[in-house]
């Protein structure tokens, strides 16, 4: 019985926590605290994988903190975009479900990357031209990525969740999008006679 009793009261505490969490009082805060968390374990990973091939000399923190900044932002657009998706188009019939699909891939998505470019360029020493170079140069590499990743998942998000959950069963995705988010932000580029450029 006493076993019993300890896994009895440590769901009870577990369900407790997760009802806190995702109420409305609490879910913005949530929402971005798992966004910014799953940004920067994904750039953690990242980087002791270019550690081990040898690519990278030793852990860079402030890499991290700018990814985990990156995911900040991206837990405050999909936050109020779920709530808005859900309130204009009432449903979840295959055909609404699809709608929604489109307009996050067409709309939503490119926000993202813009945003997720601007916001970690933000820490970098030329912000603007940064910003505009890399644009220019990942952009499409990113968009493509999306195009394969989020689709199948999104028609269960948008089929199944409540809008309450969409943000973090994004989450549970994104850990490996975010690896390959931060490997292509962080990807060398091409020495080329019109794209190299120092200082």
């Amino acid at each position: 019985m006493t076993i019993r009793r300890i896994f009895s009261k440590a769901y009870k505490t577990y369900k407790q926590g997760v009802d806190d969490a995702f109420n409305r009082k609490n879910l913005f805060y949530t929402n971005l605290m798992l966004s910014a968390g799953i940004s920067a374990c994904g750039d953690m990973l990242e980087q002791k994988y270019e550690i081990y091939k040898g690519d990278l000399d030793k852990f860079d923190t402030p890499r991290t903190f700018h990814m985990g900044f990156s995911g900040l932002t991206t837990g405050i657009i999909c936050h109020h975009w779920y709530s808005i998706l859900d309130k204009i188009i009432i449903g979840r019939t295959l055909y609404m479900v699809v709608k929604k699909l489109l307009l996050d891939q067409f709309f939503c998505s490119p926000i993202i990357i813009l945003s997720f470019f601007g916001t970690v360029a933000i820490f970098e020493e030329h912000p603007l031209e940064n910003f505009t170079e890399e644009v220019r140069a990942k952009f499409w590499t990113l968009y493509k990525a999306e195009w394969v990743v989020w689709p199948p998942a999104q028609l269960i998000n948008f089929y199944f969740l409540p809008t309450k959950f969409r943000v973090v069963y994004d989450n549970t995705i994104s850990l490996g999008y975010d690896i390959y988010t931060s490997q292509v932000k962080h990807s060398k580029p091409d020495k080329s006679p019109t794209g190299a450029k120092d200082d």
